[in-house]
């Protein structure tokens, strides 16, 4: 199974639909907020079961703050992280993964990829921002999660 996670579009879903192209065969996308009015877009352009929370910017009462995902055996955390104080520490964004019984945490916001691999705690993953990035590179990245038949998983944070 293959999991695009994209993050901090802002509206601009030419490059959403740029990580989707070039990320190849997905079966779901998750997208972490921040993703403007039209996110509808992404779910037709992806053609997958898509998952969105709500960001800061985001105005879009359907949208949550928060989504607990099963993707096998693997309970995933999904939030924006800006109430989460993601931009101070991780920790509250962990407990609350671990309240919720999650072995992953995903995590946008800060627009800075991020991945901390933990499989006896919480994976902890920010795939970064497709159109704003703020990391020294500046490079606009998204990440894809594989959990295989073994539901083993792999991570992994690629340029768009």
């Amino acid at each position: 199974m293959r999991i695009l996670v994209v993050s901090d579009s802002h509206g601009n879903n030419e490059n959403v639909k740029k990580a989707i192209e070039k990320a190849g065969k997905i079966d779901y996308l998750i997208h972490l907020g921040d993703v403007g009015a039209n996110y509808r877009e992404i779910e037709t352009m992806a053609r997958v079961p898509s998952y969105f929370v709500s960001g800061n910017t985001d105005y879009i009462p359907e949208l949550k703050d928060r989504l607990i995902l099963m993707f096998g055996e693997h309970r995933i955390y999904a939030v924006h992280g800006h109430r989460e104080g993601v931009s101070m520490g991780l920790s509250i964004l962990r407990y609350n993964a671990l309240q919720n019984e999650c072995d992953i945490a995903l995590y946008g916001h800060t627009h800075v990829p991020y991945l901390d691999e933990n499989p006896d705690d919480v994976t902890i993953l920010n795939p970064g921002s497709v159109s704003l990035p703020r990391q020294d590179d500046h490079r606009k990245t998204y990440a894809i999660i594989e959990i295989d038949d073994f539901e083993e998983v792999s991570y992994e944070i690629c340029e768009l």
